[in-house]
């Protein structure tokens, strides 16, 4: 009897087994990624429906807000984007821009004045000093919340401003604050203030939903003022950590470009409360005072749309570029079309230049970024690594017309799987202001010019490199 029990849980459990391995077939992902499934659910079968349990299951089919809530929480954008005068997009970057306005409904917007901030201090200054000028509302999304003091700092002044009368919604995300007791966040709600978590992750509901994580950084304050980039809420933006320091990018708007971070933050909002939030108090006319031709487009891209709209305005970028592209980013797992990209615009004599930490925060994620810096190495992009802080900037330059910042590094996670947003900013001063950051920190890098060392270093080595870069797309 007991052998027939067994054959029945081997035959069960070899059933899902093929099951998984269909599903991960039908979804049509990209080849390096389906294949890292399928050696998971062949070497690993056990631990492999766990994974793919986990973070497998492809969401990016299922629509989580429907397409009329959509269209009603743009539509005061579009308004506002249809009344701009004398709106013209610098010709070599207007393929580009409509990508975003037609596939992301990104609008591109005139009139903007931008302030870059490369350090914790500066960034959470202006942070708080924005908070405590604020008259109306507070729309405020982030990854980590963490609850330390300069997290209780910043809880305090939401606190402070709620019990002023402001309105103040607050979203966190669930997995980047499993660690925050819940009693951090419910002292804000006892205070007026509206926090919700994304996409919460509970028992016996895990799923996939673990797999899919809001990563935006994004602030908007009384419709005027706006933050976007890489930093989080939490004391080691500002202070490091024992380890090493941290250093990173962000920004403050003002002008019209803060319409496209509402619009962001409030798709985000009916996400996560189901509230349509589209009052015109929410998009105050903007300081006139502001007037230039600094065009720029807040884009985001997520799991659940149909394309990946801020990989691809990155493919596009490098394939469109004539002198140079300059990239920071923390994270360096790259998608194929990515990496062909940047290596085509190299062999091609664009001075492509990458930048990452020399010593990361994850080991298993820096020893799998080896084998793609030598790959790209070898077509003559220029690998630069930072020595002075762990770099967690996500930056691009190119060709002293075009930049971007935001929360997007250049990984599977931030492409494929992630809520990012960034903003693509068209203008040669911003673009000349954030070049002049890359090169000052390029002078706190080494260049990885010996590649024939790397090429030749131990093979016990190279071969584990090579096995974690087959998982490098579930990483």
């Amino acid at each position: 009897m007991n052998v027939y029990i067994d054959w029945v849980l081997l035959a069960v459990y070899a059933a899902i087994v093929v099951g998984a391995m269909v599903a991960v077939l039908l979804d049509n992902r990209q080849p390096a990624k389906t294949m890292a499934w399928l050696l998971v659910l062949t070497f690993m079968p056990l631990v492999g429906i766990i994974l793919y349990f986990f973070f497998g299951k492809n969401t990016r089919k299922e629509r989580l807000i429907s397409q009329r809530s959509l269209d009603h929480l743009t539509k005061r954008s579009m308004s506002e984007f249809i009344e701009q005068e004398n709106l013209q997009v610098p010709e070599n970057h207007q393929v580009l821009a409509r990508l975003f306005t037609e596939q992301n409904w990104a609008f591109p917007y005139k009139d903007n004045e931008v302030d870059v901030f490369t350090d914790g201090y500066g960034y959470m200054s202006a942070l708080l000093t924005e908070i405590g000028r604020a008259t109306k509302h507070i729309h405020f999304e982030t990854f980590i919340f963490e609850d330390d003091p300069l997290g209780r700092l910043v809880a305090d002044a939401l606190i402070d401003k709620a019990r002023q009368g402001v309105e103040i919604r607050v979203i966190y995300d669930d997995v980047g604050c499993w660690k925050v007791k819940e009693a951090f966040f419910e002292r804000m709600r006892e205070a007026g203030i509206d926090v919700h978590a994304f996409m919460p992750v509970r028992f016996p509901m895990f799923t996939s939903k673990v797999n899919y994580r809001n990563h935006r950084k994004i602030c908007i304050i009384d419709g005027i003022v706006g933050f976007i980039g890489g930093m989080n809420i939490a004391l080691r933006y500002v202070k490091g950590t024992k380890r090493q320091p941290f250093r990173d990018t962000h920004l403050r708007l003002r002008g019209a470009s803060v319409y496209g971070l509402q619009k962001a933050f409030l798709i985000d909002w009916y996400f996560v409360d189901r509230t349509l939030v589209t009052s015109h108090k929410y998009y105050p006319d903007y300081d006139h005072s502001v007037n230039n031709h600094c065009i720029a487009q807040v884009v985001t891209s997520s799991p659940i749309t149909d394309w990946p709209d801020i990989m691809q305005g990155y493919v596009r970028i490098l394939l469109e570029a004539k002198r140079y592209v300059f990239m920071e980013t923390p994270y360096f797992l790259p998608t194929d079309p990515v990496l062909f990209a940047m290596r085509t615009a190299a062999l091609a004599g664009v001075d492509v230049r990458l930048m990452i930490p020399l010593r990361g925060d994850v080991k298993i994620v820096e020893w799998a970024t080896r084998s793609y810096i030598i790959q790209a190495a070898k077509a003559g992009v220029k690998i630069l690594l930072y020595k002075a802080a762990f770099n967690h900037s996500k930056l691009l330059i190119s060709d002293d017309t075009l930049c971007t910042c935001g929360s997007t590094n250049i990984d599977f996670r931030s492409f494929e799987n992630n809520f990012e947003a960034n903003i693509f900013i068209y203008d040669e001063e911003t673009a000349l202001r954030l070049k002049e950051v890359f090169l000052k920190d390029q002078e706190h890098c080494v260049e990885l010019a010996d590649i024939t060392a790397l090429e030749h270093r131990p093979f016990y080595k190279r071969l584990g490199e090579s096995i974690i870069r087959m998982f490098s797309p579930l990483l």
